[in-house]
């Protein structure tokens, strides 16, 4: 019998090895070059699981309304798995772990599994290793994953890109008209929700999204979706949530917009790790560029522009063999 020791990570995972679905996670974030190997081997076992994004702005209440979320749908049997992106430790770039503290009671139970990752400055609200927790958390058998993002700013909308339903969760008193009206917010939301609904305020956020809804919906192609309340750390509205987005799913099934969904996940990982890989090769190119002919220095002495160093490094990277 084979040592369960020396098997392939990717074989633990899809037999349910929570340590090597961790180690392998790990990996993935280091971007350690084994971590594709292994990934590639789980690409086929995935595909079943739904996921969520929960999004907003900071202090909006995500990470207790996702605690209340797990509940909710491990209460109907269903595994699941969470992604708290956290903002990156200025001292170490690693996660701060604010997300997993407040979910520490869920720790010991097995359809439970739940990852931080630090954004390590990546943009668009999400970590450049989250589709790979995911693809991890999928081939494993976790029903629905659900995704929490840092927050929502100007450009922090890539979780559309990531989740088969998106969550917005806004609450009153933090400059509603403003946060409402943020590039992309109404477009993004398959679902959204009023969290610390029991505040002054909460009302009037529901009748402006709702009427922002309907004059959006007067162009072709906008549908409103649901406006739930929430107040997350009395468990009020959470069972409502958790059925808007297994009624989204359905939706999505019925309508075969679930594969369009999915089609674009899938594309976003390729795009991720192609840029991530240019972006390195860039660098590298750079360097050697650098240390041959000064370019840094010439860049900072204005005798050579951005745009014709840019362009010098295009074409010396489609030069360099593959």
């Amino acid at each position: 019998m084979a040592n369960p020791a020396r098997a392939s990570l990717s074989h633990r995972i899809l037999g349910g090895d929570l340590r090597a679905a961790a180690r392998l996670m790990r990996k993935a974030d280091d971007r350690d070059p084994s971590a594709a190997t292994e990934l590639d081997a789980l690409f086929p076992h995935t595909g079943r699981a739904h996921v969520v994004g929960i999004t907003g702005n900071p202090g909006a209440g995500k990470s207790t309304l996702v605690d209340m979320l797990m509940q909710t749908f491990r209460s109907s049997g269903r595994k699941v798995g969470v992604v708290a992106v956290d903002p990156s430790s200025p001292y170490t770039g690693g996660a701060i772990l604010g997300d997993r503290i407040r979910m520490q009671r869920h720790a010991a139970d097995p359809g439970v599994f739940i990852r931080s990752l630090a954004t390590r400055g990546h943009l668009g609200g999400l970590t450049r290793s989250t589709n790979d927790v995911v693809t991890i958390l999928d081939a494993m058998g976790f029903d629905i994953i659900l995704v929490e993002t840092v927050g929502v700013g100007q450009d922090e909308i890539d979780i559309v890109k990531t989740a088969h339903t998106s969550v917005v969760v806004l609450v009153p008193g933090m400059g509603d008209d403003i946060q409402i009206m943020k590039a992309g917010i109404l477009e993004i939301a398959d679902i959204f929700v009023v969290n610390k609904a029991d505040r002054p305020g909460a009302e009037r956020v529901v009748a402006e999204l709702g009427t922002l809804q309907n004059i959006l919906s007067q162009n072709e192609g906008f549908v409103p979706v649901p406006i739930l309340k929430t107040v997350a750390p009395s468990n009020q509205g959470t069972e409502e949530l958790a059925t808007a987005i297994d009624n989204h799913r359905s939706t999505l099934t019925s309508n075969g917009k679930l594969a369009d969904r999915d089609r674009t996940r899938l594309l976003e990982t390729v795009w991720s790790i192609v840029r991530e890989s240019l972006d390195l090769r860039f660098k590298e190119v750079f360097d050697v560029r650098d240390q041959a002919d000064g370019i840094l220095t010439r860049l900072e002495e204005r005798k050579l522009s951005p745009h014709a160093l840019a362009q010098e490094l295009v074409a010396a990277l489609l030069a360099r063999p593959k």
